[in-house]
């Protein structure tokens, strides 16, 4: 099969990493991949192509433009890849709110015969009154009716995946048809397991949250445990958010660190290359999150033999 993956971005976190392990695995099988993506990635995804397209990029980047040129490019990109149109569009959180251009784009795509797999990692309706705000009033027009159209296309070459059994319930009580809905966990992979090694950090004991530290991901209880510390502890997060909307509140959690001295060191994914043995070097890893689409957080610490401190 020929398949075009579209994402807003390929930065490093958990829906890349899904997007990568499918990638491997879809090129294990003879599939060819391409995958779209408004920024470029920041590691190459192995067993596909990748291609950067401005206007999928987060609505605070990409540049000036109407969902129809973005579904022509999108077009134009993927027939000029593969000789042909794709045999699925495969996209990742379109319903996000992130881009609003991007779902009238895959309606005007639906319509033109193309078959798509949508695959919502997270809602705007679930606890991000921002994002729903924003889509309500400016892609929706204030009518929600509207909005659920473009947000939830329903056709028969349209097909919808949910990475749990909450989301798979949700979707199917909106009206999903069940042979168009789909359940699909992310698959989970860090290589062989490791055994505990050094981190770059000296001899304390590392407590780490591998984590983009956006809003839902609660750093004021990290803080909190940080500033509990025992002697030797050390705590540490892996990487900044990169929404400007996240910043602020990002910033205001590095200041209080500051201020009180705590324990806890910020985006340490970006000093170390081998991101598994940063893992495996963790007295154990830590969440604190509030909410979680999937939870990779959950399984990846038992690949790599670490336990795993939080809360269910």
């Amino acid at each position: 099969m020929r398949i075009a993956m579209v994402h807003f971005h390929l930065q490093t976190g958990g829906v890349t990493r899904v997007i990568e392990h499918a990638c491997a695995a879809l090129s294990e099988s003879g599939d060819a991949v391409l995958v779209l993506a408004g920024e470029p990635p920041a590691q190459p995804l192995p067993g596909a192509t990748c291609v950067q397209v401005p206007g999928l990029a987060y609505e605070e980047f990409r540049p000036a433009g109407e969902a129809g040129e973005l579904a022509r490019t999108l077009e134009r990109t993927a027939r000029d890849h593969f000789g042909a149109p794709p045999d699925l569009w495969h996209v990742h959180n379109p319903s996000l709110g992130k881009n609003l251009i991007l779902p009238e784009a895959l309606v005007r795509l639906a319509r033109r015969g193309h078959r798509l797999l949508l695959q919502p990692h997270d809602f705007a309706e679930d606890g991000r009154p921002t994002l729903y705000a924003r889509l309500r009033n400016r892609l929706g027009r204030g009518d929600p009716r509207r909005l659920a159209a473009l947000l939830y296309p329903q056709a028969p070459q349209i097909h919808y995946a949910a990475l749990n059994a909450r989301d798979h319930r949700l979707l199917a009580a909106a009206g999903v048809p069940p042979a168009r809905l789909h359940r699909l966990p992310n698959a989970v992979a860090l290589g062989a397991p490791l055994v505990s090694r050094p981190h770059p950090f000296g001899t304390r004991r590392l407590w780490l949250y591998p984590t983009r530290a956006i809003r839902r991901k609660n750093l004021g209880e990290l803080l909190l445990w940080a500033a509990l510390a025992q002697p030797g502890d050390l705590f540490a997060t892996t990487q900044a958010p990169q929404n400007p909307t996240e910043q602020p509140g990002y910033r205001r959690w590095t200041r209080l660190a500051a201020e009180y001295r705590l324990p806890l060191e910020f985006e340490v994914g970006n000093r170390v290359r081998d991101f598994p043995a940063l893992l495996g070097s963790a007295e154990a890893l830590v969440t604190t999150s509030v909410a979680e689409g999937f939870g990779l957080a959950f399984l990846e610490p038992w690949l790599v033999g670490r336990p795993l401190a939080g809360r269910d």
